[in-house]
């Protein structure tokens, strides 16, 4: 696997779909063999992933959106490296 880096363009894998579930009160990720149940912060990101942002775009809109928050590029790196290394996303 070669490494992450901000230029790069992520979007859901094919079979992967992003939604709000209200039964769950957050976003899931569903998938033909089930379902992935979302932390509000995964959320966000995946929210933000469609083929045409990069990383570093990704980032720059949730840094503007969370200016508070600590530390946010490198969980959003890390919350990347997680969803591709589980097929979550494909990078480009």
């Amino acid at each position: 696997m070669t490494e992450l880096t901000i230029q790069q363009v992520p979007k859901l894998r094919r079979g992967f779909r992003l939604q709000w579930e209200p039964v769950q009160n957050c976003h899931v990720l569903l998938y033909p063999e089930g379902m992935i149940k979302l932390n509000d912060s995964a959320g966000e990101i995946l929210l933000q992933v469609n083929g045409a942002h990069s990383v570093g775009q990704i980032i720059d809109t949730l840094s503007a959106r969370f200016p508070d928050v600590p530390g946010l590029d490198e969980d959003i790196l890390a919350f990347m490296e997680v969803a591709n290394a589980q097929f979550w996303i494909e990078l480009q």
